[in-house]
């Protein structure tokens, strides 16, 4: 059997350094981070005593570029890692990809790893609502090799590779059987009885492209009436950088089937709602997982965290999502809202794909890397 293997090639302007790269996201696992691996390739006689160094920097913008004015800036820039990755002077642990590339390109090549720190953060882009911005919002990061001295020096544009990555978060290995339940209720003034709502979904955890389906049960025991019930898929986003909160709504469905609920009655019925970006493209503060221009983008995945540590505690921009009910009374009696949150992620590829092995006949693919899309996308120059 004959396996086909992607890698990513991508070469200096002087042609002295190429990089193959076999994946191009560093995956968050919660208790640790997979690397970003793959090969360069630079000859003996151009590097002359010098290095091969590789740099991951995040540049987490938070505000249009167009809005800075008199010396305001609305971004950072961070250097993560920077570290020293060829010629290695002993042994490296190479993947199955690192040794046949090894094999394949001769003995200029070196295998490279790079890791992230664990708290960095996931990346995600904002939707700033207009065609117009040059920069996109969010996390952004990008890894550079070059070649120096030292790993002070200023990298030259001749003789570095650069490649737009990402940091990105999968669906638990571990199946929770966990269903999110919430029961809420409101009294009136001046009448007697309560209205009870109970919302509830069969599982946490949701794919993107999954519909919704919330159960929810209401027992009028007041003298109010039930006029029209509104349900809702809210994305909340934190900003960390400015400790900006905001909410969107990217999927809703309103309905009077049902109603009116008159006193003394009960209603029972299940609502399915498909939050997906096609819908929400151009809408100022919505969380991607990709750029806004792209057609295969998803709205950004909820931010996990390892169990017994705080969300609110993750760094860069935090995703979350809620399933929101209203029951509205008119407009005197107001409104019965219950909020339910779930997890909207992508599942792990790689609990779909067989492990390589060294007896099997793998063929190396080699493709020019362009500007990155999303996870397994190019985007056209």
């Amino acid at each position: 059997m004959v396996n086909a293997v992607k890698v990513f090639k991508k070469t200096s302007p002087n042609g002295k350094v190429t990089a193959y790269l076999s994946r191009r996201d560093f995956v968050d696992h919660i208790s640790h981070t997979s690397p970003v691996d793959g090969v360069v390739v630079v000859d003996h006689d151009y590097l002359r005593g010098r290095r091969v160094f590789a740099r991951v920097a995040v540049t987490y913008r938070y505000g249009r570029e167009e809005d800075e004015v008199m010396g305001l800036h609305f971004s950072k820039e961070l250097e993560l890692v920077n570290t020293e990755v060829a010629p290695h002077t002993g042994d490296v642990q190479m993947t199955d990809v690192q040794e046949r590339l090894i094999k394949k390109l001769g003995a200029n090549a070196y295998p490279i790893s790079v890791t992230l720190p664990q708290n960095a953060p996931c990346s995600v882009s904002l939707d700033s609502g207009s065609e117009d911005s040059s920069q996109p919002l969010g996390v952004i990061y990008d890894l550079k090799l070059y070649v120096a001295d030292r790993k002070e020096d200023r990298p030259h544009k001749r003789s570095s590779v650069g490649f737009a990555v990402r940091k990105v978060q999968f669906a638990p290995s571990e199946s929770s059987n966990r269903q999110p339940q919430t029961l809420v209720s409101k009294g009136f003034t001046l009448s007697p009885g309560r209205l009870n709502l109970e919302l509830s979904l069969p599982r946490d955890v949701y794919f993107h492209g999954q519909a919704i389906e919330a159960k929810l049960s209401v027992n009028n025991v007041s003298k109010k009436t039930v006029k029209n019930m509104k349900a809702e898929v809210v994305q909340h986003v934190e900003v960390t950088m400015t400790n900006t909160h905001f909410s969107r709504v990217v999927a809703s469905l309103e309905s009077r089937e049902g109603c009116p609920i008159t006193p003394g009655s009960c209603l029972t019925k299940t609502v399915s709602l498909n939050p997906v970006a096609s819908v929400n493209k151009r809408r100022f503060g919505i969380a991607l997982d990709g750029q806004v221009k792209d057609q295969d983008a998803n709205l950004a995945s909820s931010t996990l965290v390892a169990e017994g540590k705080n969300v609110n505690d993750a760094l860069g921009i935090v995703v979350s999502y809620s399933v929101r009910v209203k029951l509205n009374c008119g407009a005197i009696a107001g409104d019965l809202t219950a909020d339910l949150p779930f997890k909207l992620v992508h599942p792990d590829p790689s609990s779909a794909k067989a492990p390589l092995r060294k007896a099997q006949s793998t063929d190396i693919e080699f493709e020019e890397f362009s500007n990155l899309r999303r996870g397994q996308s190019i985007a056209e120059e």
